[in-house]
């Protein structure tokens, strides 16, 4: 069982992560930027690490800063939350080569449910249910510029 679980998100879903985390006995571990210093998340949490400045490509998106901060803090391991992160399989894969474990799908799953025509495909192969609409990509077409005529009164 995980006994120590860094939150790589913020917000509502940080807030929702903790409180399941609190229900099954494994402590916390918020990242913030320095705006999110008062958050909710950071409040709750059992530890909190600024990881960077406000802008989130420098502090919530920096994949070294999660990792680093998760094993200087004894996480076991990292919940990316909902968003970017935990759609970015080069993420998962470096959190486990970290020997960190991820809280998510198995970065080949990521990629493959990535691309909605692959996504389409593989459920389509498994027999699951699927919305209509093309059997492929569609190609885009050349849009035609043309010179408002007599007929275009508006």
């Amino acid at each position: 069982m995980i006994k120590r679980l860094l939150i790589a998100n913020r917000g509502e879903i940080a807030v929702r992560i903790i409180r399941t985390c609190r229900e099954l006995g494994i402590k916390t571990v918020a990242v913030y930027s320095t705006a999110d210093r008062d958050a909710l998340h950071v409040q709750m949490a059992d530890a909190a690490v600024c990881i960077g400045p406000a802008k989130s490509s420098d502090s919530y998106l920096s994949k070294s800063a999660l990792i680093t901060t998760a094993i200087r803090t004894g996480c076991e391991a990292i919940h990316p939350g909902v968003g970017f992160l935990s759609e970015n399989a080069d993420f998962a894969r470096e959190v486990i080569k970290a020997g960190l474990i991820w809280i998510g799908p198995d970065p080949s799953v990521i990629e493959m449910l990535g691309d909605k025509v692959v996504a389409r495909d593989t459920a389509l192969k498994f027999g699951l249910p699927v919305t209509p609409g093309s059997p492929g990509p569609i190609a885009k077409k050349k849009k035609q510029l043309r010179s408002p005529g007599p007929a275009d009164t508006r």
